[in-house]
């Protein structure tokens, strides 16, 4: 019989309850329902439906907490930091367990419905949103903060990639390293001023501040240089070979036509048929 199915007559006994509640600290791994209702538990000699009862009673005063692991039921006696879950049914008390369990990854709505089919009780849990899968719904305990896997990280913003927050702090980075007045700046440096000056609405990890530089390394912008010295951060200045802008070949069309590799003489395309090209004379 599951205590959160029962609806008994009777009222609950207060040694019945000590009695459960010390069984639950004595398996801090959690106690099966066989052993608190079941015919043959160690506390069988008391009434089944005094100990349903009793066991309600410790779960909705937050006492104990029930949980699922795999098919089977369990109980466990909370831990202080649990209280606020006090009042909460049987049933909403072991949405919030599933949830409590998925951490800051979240469940899916399908497997919390499978599991439990209740919906969000109090301020205990809420709903996010996975970048990459915006249809599906996951919960999370309410305190926790999403994981990057699930919200995109720092270049996200309400799950659109935030291109304009990006550029600026690339073009930060960048004119951080070319104005800095030591030969060349290191990744903390640049960190340390952003966060300083409070150009970031959001917390921004050293990691995010990599990437960005690892960008302008990508464009040609600056260069990493490696201290000779173990144990030295890493520092950045401006290229000393820049790449230029445009260059001689890409100021013409073909410079940078994407069909050029089938553009010949007496062709549908062809220099005689282009009409970038004419524009181009034209100019």
């Amino acid at each position: 019989m599951s205590a959160a199915g029962s609806s008994a007559a009777m009222e609950s006994d207060p040694q019945v309850e000590a009695a459960i509640l010390q069984l639950c600290l004595q398996h801090p791994e959690g106690v099966g329902n066989d052993l608190v209702t079941g015919p043959s538990g160690p506390l069988a000699h008391m009434d089944l439906a005094v100990r349903v009862t009793s066991l309600n009673v410790l779960l909705r005063s937050g006492k104990v907490s029930m949980f699922k692991q795999g098919t089977t039921l369990l109980y466990k006696a909370t831990q202080p930091q649990d209280n606020r879950t006090k009042g909460l049914s049987a049933e909403e008390l072991l949405v919030y367990q599933v949830i409590k369990q998925a951490g800051n990854t979240g469940v899916w709505t399908r497997d919390l419905k499978v599991r439990t089919n209740l919906s969000q009780p109090q301020s205990l849990i809420k709903s996010v949103k996975n970048v990459n899968n915006p249809s599906r719904k996951l919960y999370m305990l309410f305190e926790l903060e999403p994981s990057r896997e699930i919200t995109g990280g720092a270049w996200y913003t309400d799950r659109q990639l935030d291109r304009e927050f990006i550029e600026v702090l690339r073009e930060t980075c960048f004119k951080l390293v070319e104005r800095s007045e030591s030969p060349h700046i290191c990744l903390a440096d640049i960190a340390h001023f952003v966060k300083d000056k409070g150009l970031s609405r959001i917390e921004l990890r050293e990691e995010d501040f990599l990437t960005i530089m690892e960008t302008l390394i990508a464009d040609g912008r600056i260069e990493s240089i490696e201290s000779a010295d173990e144990g030295e951060p890493e520092r950045y200045r401006t290229a000393v070979l820049a790449v230029p802008a445009s260059t001689p070949f890409t100021a013409i069309p073909c410079g940078v036509c994407p069909v050029m590799d089938q553009c010949c003489e007496g062709s549908q395309i062809s220099p005689q048929t282009c009409v970038y090209y004419s524009t181009w004379l034209d100019f």
